[in-house]
């Protein structure tokens, strides 16, 4: 006979299964027996997949432009092998929406490739303004086609916002203090430049040698000569060092010497770096001449 005990915890199952209430764990289940790939594996409830038009971008995304041709690239990977990484998106009460933390290039890309679903890594809890930005300034930062600007723009907000110097910013994105410090000094620009560096029309070496001159007008002028006169970052360089009234590093010499039989001594210079194609050039042009001066080969039934 069964007893009371065990009536109620039937009964009080029933009920419960009645009301919806359902004693199950969501997270994923490993394997009861170990077994050696879901070692190191731990179930997560944070991962999953939502309808692609209930995520949204952040407002406050500080990266508001994206290639389209990048986007049309990503998009034909996504429709062939699929989405390889989640993008990570938190919930707005207010607009009852999936809100992108990071990955919005990707989440662009996905709708653009078709797919009705998106992968997500789903951020609990409430992050700050602060938080939000610096974790989209370095997702940014880690893109292969972040331009220039973009990049200065984002080393300065994350400078601004974590109070840190051009070093400790180095120090946290295992950056050289002196690429930082490169980058920085294109926002010294006037808005103008910077905007040639964006489009491309002036290099970003040049620029931060152009950079280096005190006034905008000297440093316009330069730009203009860079972009006209076809120069490198190296002849931008040497082209502040005369503005600023310094002169200009002597070009390094190449010098080589050749002894011929009979203690004849041939040397070819120049004010670069010559290579060996150059110097056989060279001298074999000289050997030319001498033979032309002493009559050598001018005979006609030579053989040549």
């Amino acid at each position: 006979m069964a007893t009371v005990r065990n009536i109620l915890e039937r009964a009080g199952s029933n009920l419960d299964e009645s009301m919806g209430v359902r004693v199950v764990d969501l997270r994923p289940a490993l394997a009861p027996v170990p077994d050696p790939r879901d070692l190191g594996r731990r179930p997560l409830r944070n991962v999953g997949q939502v309808d692609v038009n209930q995520v949204v971008p952040d407002p406050d995304q500080p990266r508001a432009e994206f290639s389209e041709e990048a986007l049309d690239r990503l998009a034909d990977s996504i429709r062939e092998q699929g989405q390889l990484a989640p993008i990570r998106v938190r919930w707005s009460g207010p607009l009852e929406k999936w809100v992108i933390v990071v990955g919005e290039r990707r989440w662009r890309a996905t709708r653009r490739a078709g797919l009705e679903t998106i992968d997500c890594v789903f951020v609990d809890g409430d992050l700050s303004r602060g938080e939000l930005l610096s974790q989209q300034l370095i997702e940014n930062l880690l893109r292969e086609d972040l331009r220039a600007i973009e990049e200065a723009k984002a080393f300065q907000q994350l400078m601004d916002l974590n109070a840190w110097t051009g070093k400790e910013l180095a120090d946290a994105l295992r950056l050289p203090p002196s690429k930082v410090s490169r980058s920085l000094a294109l926002l010294d620009l006037p808005e103008d430049l910077q905007e040639r560096v964006e489009t491309g029309e002036l290099g970003a070496r040049s620029a931060y040698e152009i950079a280096k001159l005190p006034h905008d007008d000297s440093r316009r002028a330069l730009a203009d000569t860079v972009r006209e006169r076809g120069l490198t970052s190296e002849d931008a360089r040497n082209a502040v060092r005369v503005r600023k009234g310094r002169a200009a590093p002597k070009a390094r010499m190449s010098r080589e010497r050749f002894t011929a039989p009979g203690g004849v001594t041939v040397t070819v210079s120049a004010s670069r770096l010559l290579l060996d194609d150059e110097v056989l050039a060279a001298l074999t042009h000289a050997l030319g001449i001498v033979r032309s001066r002493s009559g050598v080969g001018n005979d006609p039934s030579e053989s040549h």
